[in-house]
């Protein structure tokens, strides 16, 4: 089976199936900020450490495998879909996903939605850069709901992973005008904090995965998604993540843009 080609003319992998035998990768970055990248959108974040200033949580060795990411969850009546396949893992009508010089773009559609995604590391900022874009092409208008996704890891890789009773208690959030702090330990043991945000208003978000998920549910049917309704959650402690909620509706032939930072 063929899973991509060389586009020697844009400089770019092409990969045409997000069911590939590994997690294809591509790195974003600059000097101090980085990420990882695969074809279904997985992989983390890290501010020039990438043990000690980890931002985003991601499971090494892990069956399934490429679990955890920037992800997008489009809720469009009753069928929840993600552009890059993954986590829900609802068959796409189309999907491409382009690796290019520090940058990659997924490309996919369902039922007449097309999105687009476009994650790239600016060279001289701090931060990854999505832009999320959702085309109407049918002829009739459709509402849609938006939910973003990142789970936090707790800045030290290492103990993110192992010291379940003191990550259980540390994780610290603030949200305002839609932005989504991460500043656990800040100005404690460090003097430095992340942010999630979106240049739109919200229609709510979450910020305690076991609000978003539901407690016995999966990155692959988050309660919330499901619901069609955040929780409006503020982590003290526990599991951090962030999640925002964007309610829209797109006219026949209509897209819109949403920049996450």
């Amino acid at each position: 089976m063929k899973f991509g080609y060389f586009d020697d003319g844009n400089r770019e992998y092409v990969i045409n199936t997000p069911k590939t035998p590994f997690p294809w990768i591509n790195y974003l970055g600059n000097q101090d900020y980085f990420g990882l990248i695969s074809n279904t959108a997985g992989g983390y974040n890290f501010y020039k450490d990438a043990r000690l200033r980890r931002i985003t949580r991601f499971r090494y060795n892990n069956i399934p495998v490429d679990d955890g990411g920037r992800y997008y969850y489009i809720k469009d009546g009753d069928t929840v879909w993600n552009p890059g396949f993954k986590p829900t893992k609802t068959e796409l009508d189309s999907y491409e996903c382009r690796h290019g010089l520090g940058y990659t773009r997924i490309t996919s559609s369902k039922n007449d939605v097309t999105a687009s995604l476009l994650a790239f590391v600016p060279l001289d900022y701090n931060g990854e850069i999505n832009r999320l874009t959702l085309k109407n092409n049918s002829s009739s208008p459709r509402n849609l709901s938006l939910f973003s996704f990142r789970e936090w890891c707790l800045w030290d890789a290492s103990d993110d992973m192992l010291n379940f009773q003191r990550n259980f208690n540390i994780g610290e959030v603030e949200v305002k005008d839609g932005v989504i702090y991460h500043k656990t330990e800040y100005r404690e043991r460090r003097n430095h904090y992340a942010f999630f945000s979106v240049n739109a208003p919200i229609d709510g978000f979450d910020t305690q995965l076991e609000n978003f998920l539901g407690m016995y549910n999966g990155l692959d049917a988050p309660k919330a998604v499901l619901e069609g309704r955040a929780t409006d959650s503020i982590a003290d402690g526990w599991q951090p993540c962030a999640s925002h909620q964007i309610n829209i509706t797109l006219k026949p032939g209509e897209e819109k843009s949403f920049i996450f930072i």
